[in-house]
Protein backbone atom coordinates (compact mmCIF):
# COMPACT_ATOMS: atom_id res chain seq x y z
CA UNK A 1 0.00 0.00 0.00
CA UNK A 2 1.37 3.41 -1.25
CA UNK A 3 1.93 5.86 1.28
CA UNK A 4 3.02 9.70 1.39
CA UNK A 5 5.13 11.65 3.18
CA UNK A 6 5.19 15.91 3.34
CA UNK A 7 8.64 17.30 4.43
CA UNK A 8 7.89 20.64 5.30
CA UNK A 9 9.81 24.07 5.87
CA UNK A 10 6.81 25.58 7.78
CA UNK A 11 6.67 28.86 8.95
CA UNK A 12 4.95 32.07 11.24
CA UNK A 13 1.62 32.60 8.86
CA UNK A 14 -0.98 29.63 9.51
CA UNK A 15 -2.44 30.48 6.42
CA UNK A 16 0.48 30.13 3.65
CA UNK A 17 1.34 26.77 6.04
CA UNK A 18 -2.29 25.25 5.50
CA UNK A 19 -2.42 26.45 1.43
CA UNK A 20 1.07 24.11 1.45
CA UNK A 21 -0.55 21.48 3.47
CA UNK A 22 -3.82 21.79 0.95
CA UNK A 23 -1.04 21.15 -1.68
CA UNK A 24 0.80 18.36 -0.46
CA UNK A 25 -2.43 16.47 0.27
CA UNK A 26 -3.52 16.78 -3.25
CA UNK A 27 0.12 15.98 -4.70
CA UNK A 28 -0.25 12.58 -2.31
CA UNK A 29 -3.66 11.73 -3.57
CA UNK A 30 -2.36 12.44 -7.35
CA UNK A 31 0.25 9.95 -6.19
CA UNK A 32 -1.66 7.14 -5.32
CA UNK A 33 -1.24 7.46 -1.56
CA UNK A 34 -3.49 5.99 1.12
CA UNK A 35 -2.38 7.92 3.74
CA UNK A 36 0.02 11.31 3.68
CA UNK A 37 1.86 11.88 7.00
CA UNK A 38 3.16 15.58 8.26
CA UNK A 39 5.48 16.57 10.23
CA UNK A 40 5.23 18.16 14.15
CA UNK A 41 3.39 21.82 14.15
CA UNK A 42 2.56 21.63 10.75
CA UNK A 43 0.34 24.29 11.21
CA UNK A 44 2.56 26.92 12.48
CA UNK A 45 6.64 27.35 13.45
CA UNK A 46 7.25 30.27 15.66
CA UNK A 47 9.73 30.38 18.56
CA UNK A 48 8.63 33.80 19.34
CA UNK A 49 5.76 32.65 21.81
CA UNK A 50 4.22 36.13 21.88
CA UNK A 51 3.54 36.33 18.19
CA UNK A 52 2.35 32.80 17.92
CA UNK A 53 -0.21 33.18 20.86
CA UNK A 54 -1.58 35.78 18.47
CA UNK A 55 -2.48 32.50 15.71
CA UNK A 56 -3.41 30.09 18.10
CA UNK A 57 -6.91 28.94 18.83
CA UNK A 58 -9.03 25.81 19.75
CA UNK A 59 -9.52 23.02 17.94
CA UNK A 60 -13.14 23.96 16.97
CA UNK A 61 -11.96 27.12 15.52
CA UNK A 62 -8.07 26.36 14.35
CA UNK A 63 -8.08 27.32 10.18
CA UNK A 64 -5.55 24.95 9.34
CA UNK A 65 -7.42 21.31 10.59
CA UNK A 66 -10.43 23.06 8.66
CA UNK A 67 -8.57 23.14 5.43
CA UNK A 68 -6.95 19.74 5.92
CA UNK A 69 -9.68 18.16 6.96
CA UNK A 70 -12.06 19.88 3.85
CA UNK A 71 -8.97 18.86 1.58
CA UNK A 72 -8.38 15.04 2.70
CA UNK A 73 -12.51 14.83 1.85
CA UNK A 74 -12.20 16.19 -1.41
CA UNK A 75 -8.91 14.36 -2.38
CA UNK A 76 -10.39 11.00 -0.70
CA UNK A 77 -7.34 10.41 1.25
CA UNK A 78 -6.25 9.64 5.02
CA UNK A 79 -4.14 12.23 6.68
CA UNK A 80 -2.28 12.31 9.68
CA UNK A 81 -1.83 15.72 10.65
CA UNK A 82 1.40 15.61 12.80
CA UNK A 83 0.24 18.25 15.07
CA UNK A 84 -1.11 21.48 15.73
CA UNK A 85 -0.43 24.02 18.53
CA UNK A 86 -3.89 24.64 19.81
CA UNK A 87 -5.06 26.74 22.91
CA UNK A 88 -7.76 24.39 24.94
CA UNK A 89 -8.76 26.99 27.48
CA UNK A 90 -5.74 25.29 30.57
CA UNK A 91 -6.57 27.33 33.60
CA UNK A 92 -2.44 27.37 33.59
CA UNK A 93 -2.68 29.03 30.19
CA UNK A 94 -0.49 26.36 28.50
CA UNK A 95 -1.05 25.08 24.85
CA UNK A 96 -1.18 21.66 23.98
CA UNK A 97 0.80 19.70 20.90
CA UNK A 98 -2.20 17.75 19.47
CA UNK A 99 -1.87 15.34 16.18
CA UNK A 100 -4.75 14.64 14.45
CA UNK A 101 -5.85 11.09 12.08
CA UNK A 102 -8.34 12.46 9.59
CA UNK A 103 -10.14 9.73 7.06
CA UNK A 104 -10.99 10.01 3.75
CA UNK A 105 -14.26 11.73 4.08
CA UNK A 106 -12.58 14.45 6.21
CA UNK A 107 -13.84 13.15 9.86
CA UNK A 108 -11.19 13.51 12.79
CA UNK A 109 -10.73 9.69 13.76
CA UNK A 110 -8.26 10.25 16.21
CA UNK A 111 -6.03 13.08 18.32
CA UNK A 112 -3.06 12.77 20.42
CA UNK A 113 -1.25 15.08 23.02
CA UNK A 114 2.79 14.99 22.88
CA UNK A 115 3.69 13.51 25.92
CA UNK A 116 7.42 14.08 26.18
CA UNK A 117 8.27 17.24 26.13
CA UNK A 118 11.51 19.00 25.24
CA UNK A 119 13.48 21.00 27.92
CA UNK A 120 17.05 20.65 27.34
CA UNK A 121 19.99 22.71 27.03
CA UNK A 122 22.45 21.26 23.77
CA UNK A 123 26.26 21.93 23.59
CA UNK A 124 25.24 24.13 20.26
CA UNK A 125 23.97 26.91 22.43
CA UNK A 126 20.25 26.34 21.65
CA UNK A 127 18.03 25.86 24.27
CA UNK A 128 14.50 24.69 24.67
CA UNK A 129 11.69 24.35 27.24
CA UNK A 130 8.77 23.38 25.58
CA UNK A 131 7.00 22.77 29.37
CA UNK A 132 6.94 26.35 29.49
CA UNK A 133 4.47 26.89 27.02
CA UNK A 134 2.85 23.52 26.57
CA UNK A 135 1.17 20.95 29.03
CA UNK A 136 2.46 17.41 28.56
CA UNK A 137 -0.54 14.80 26.99
CA UNK A 138 -1.71 11.77 30.01
CA UNK A 139 -2.61 9.03 27.42
CA UNK A 140 -1.14 6.76 24.35
CA UNK A 141 -3.39 6.55 21.34
CA UNK A 142 -3.75 3.91 18.69
CA UNK A 143 -6.50 3.84 15.76
CA UNK A 144 -7.29 1.83 13.12
CA UNK A 145 -6.35 3.21 9.39
CA UNK A 146 -6.44 1.34 5.87
CA UNK A 147 -2.67 0.18 6.69
CA UNK A 148 -3.60 -1.32 10.12
CA UNK A 149 -3.13 0.10 13.47
CA UNK A 150 -1.93 3.26 14.30
CA UNK A 151 0.69 4.33 16.98
CA UNK A 152 1.00 7.53 17.27
CA UNK A 153 3.77 9.92 19.08
CA UNK A 154 5.43 13.14 18.79
CA UNK A 155 9.25 14.04 18.19
CA UNK A 156 10.71 14.17 21.70
CA UNK A 157 8.56 10.69 22.48
CA UNK A 158 11.08 8.97 19.89
CA UNK A 159 13.86 8.78 22.84
CA UNK A 160 11.38 6.88 25.43
CA UNK A 161 11.09 3.41 23.92
CA UNK A 162 8.44 2.27 27.22
CA UNK A 163 6.10 4.12 25.13
CA UNK A 164 6.06 2.32 21.52
CA UNK A 165 6.41 -1.34 23.99
CA UNK A 166 3.17 -0.02 25.12
CA UNK A 167 2.02 0.67 21.63
CA UNK A 168 3.46 -2.43 20.36
CA UNK A 169 2.04 -4.61 23.29
CA UNK A 170 -1.05 -3.08 22.79
CA UNK A 171 -1.53 -4.24 18.49
CA UNK A 172 0.26 -1.29 16.98
CA UNK A 173 1.94 -2.33 13.91
CA UNK A 174 2.67 0.97 12.60
CA UNK A 175 4.23 4.07 14.15
CA UNK A 176 4.26 7.46 12.98
CA UNK A 177 6.45 10.21 14.91
CA UNK A 178 6.07 13.10 13.22
CA UNK A 179 9.12 15.59 13.86
CA UNK A 180 10.59 19.15 14.03
CA UNK A 181 14.36 17.57 15.30
CA UNK A 182 17.13 20.37 15.94
CA UNK A 183 20.07 19.96 13.78
CA UNK A 184 22.78 18.61 16.74
CA UNK A 185 20.55 16.06 17.65
CA UNK A 186 19.47 14.61 14.03
CA UNK A 187 22.50 14.43 12.72
CA UNK A 188 23.19 12.34 16.25
CA UNK A 189 20.77 10.23 16.62
CA UNK A 190 17.98 10.56 14.38
CA UNK A 191 18.40 7.52 12.02
CA UNK A 192 19.48 5.25 14.95
CA UNK A 193 16.65 6.23 16.83
CA UNK A 194 14.03 5.28 14.28
CA UNK A 195 15.54 2.26 13.13
CA UNK A 196 15.71 1.11 16.81
CA UNK A 197 12.02 1.68 17.27
CA UNK A 198 11.41 -0.18 14.30
CA UNK A 199 13.02 -3.09 15.28
CA UNK A 200 12.06 -3.14 18.84
CA UNK A 201 8.43 -3.11 17.73
CA UNK A 202 8.50 -5.24 14.70
CA UNK A 203 6.52 -2.28 12.91
CA UNK A 204 6.97 0.22 10.24
CA UNK A 205 7.86 3.73 11.11
CA UNK A 206 6.76 6.61 9.38
CA UNK A 207 8.60 9.95 10.49
CA UNK A 208 7.50 13.26 9.24
CA UNK A 209 10.29 16.05 9.56
CA UNK A 210 10.10 19.86 9.44
CA UNK A 211 13.90 20.63 7.44
CA UNK A 212 15.78 23.50 6.36
CA UNK A 213 15.98 27.48 7.80
CA UNK A 214 12.93 28.79 9.01
CA UNK A 215 11.07 32.37 9.11
CA UNK A 216 11.61 32.06 13.28
CA UNK A 217 15.59 30.94 12.49
CA UNK A 218 14.93 28.00 14.02
CA UNK A 219 17.25 25.08 11.76
CA UNK A 220 15.41 21.43 11.62
CA UNK A 221 17.35 18.34 10.69
CA UNK A 222 14.90 17.19 8.31
CA UNK A 223 15.46 13.45 6.86
CA UNK A 224 11.56 12.22 6.69
CA UNK A 225 12.08 8.53 7.14
CA UNK A 226 9.90 5.30 6.41
CA UNK A 227 11.50 2.25 8.14
CA UNK A 228 10.37 -1.25 7.70
CA UNK A 229 9.72 -3.66 10.40
CA UNK A 230 13.56 -5.06 9.86
CA UNK A 231 14.75 -1.48 10.75
CA UNK A 232 15.65 -1.40 6.79
CA UNK A 233 15.14 3.08 5.67
CA UNK A 234 12.70 2.81 2.78
CA UNK A 235 12.48 6.44 2.26
CA UNK A 236 14.84 9.38 3.22
CA UNK A 237 14.16 12.30 2.19
CA UNK A 238 17.27 14.00 2.91
CA UNK A 239 16.81 18.24 3.13
CA UNK A 240 14.66 19.14 0.59
CA UNK A 241 11.00 20.43 1.33
CA UNK A 242 8.13 17.90 -0.81
CA UNK A 243 6.68 14.70 -0.96
CA UNK A 244 7.90 11.73 -0.77
CA UNK A 245 6.73 8.26 -1.52
CA UNK A 246 6.85 4.89 -0.15
CA UNK A 247 5.51 1.41 0.00
CA UNK A 248 4.32 -0.40 3.24
CA UNK A 249 3.21 -4.37 3.14
CA UNK A 250 1.34 -5.07 6.73
CA UNK A 251 2.49 -9.08 5.84
CA UNK A 252 5.75 -7.74 6.67
CA UNK A 253 4.82 -7.41 10.24
CA UNK A 254 3.80 -10.57 10.72
CA UNK A 255 6.81 -12.47 9.19
CA UNK A 256 8.89 -10.19 10.80
CA UNK A 257 7.17 -10.76 13.92
CA UNK A 258 7.09 -14.68 13.56
CA UNK A 259 11.32 -14.54 12.27
CA UNK A 260 11.80 -12.65 15.66
CA UNK A 261 9.25 -13.64 18.18
CA UNK A 262 10.86 -10.49 20.46
CA UNK A 263 7.50 -9.03 21.51
CA UNK A 264 6.02 -12.53 22.42
CA UNK A 265 9.57 -12.60 24.88
CA UNK A 266 8.97 -9.48 26.54
CA UNK A 267 8.35 -9.93 30.09
CA UNK A 268 7.92 -7.58 33.09
CA UNK A 269 10.80 -6.14 34.77
CA UNK A 270 10.61 -5.43 38.65
CA UNK A 271 13.37 -2.76 39.74
CA UNK A 272 16.52 -3.70 40.36
CA UNK A 273 18.11 -4.79 43.08
CA UNK A 274 21.08 -2.88 44.20
CA UNK A 275 23.67 -4.49 46.00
Amino acid sequence: MRVAVYQARTGIDPQANARALVEAVEQAAVGGAAIVFTPEMSGLLDRDRKRARLHISDEASDPVLAAVREAARRCGIWVHLGSLALNEGRADERLVNRGFVIDDQGEIRARYDKIHLFDIDLPSGESWRESAAYAPGESTTIVDTPLGPLGLSICYDLRFPDLYRALSDAGATLLSIPSAFTIPTGEAHWHVLLRARAIEAGAFVIAAAQSGEHEDGRRTYGHSLIVDPWGKVLLDMGGEQGIGFGEVDPAQVDEVRRGLPAIRHRRSIASPVRV
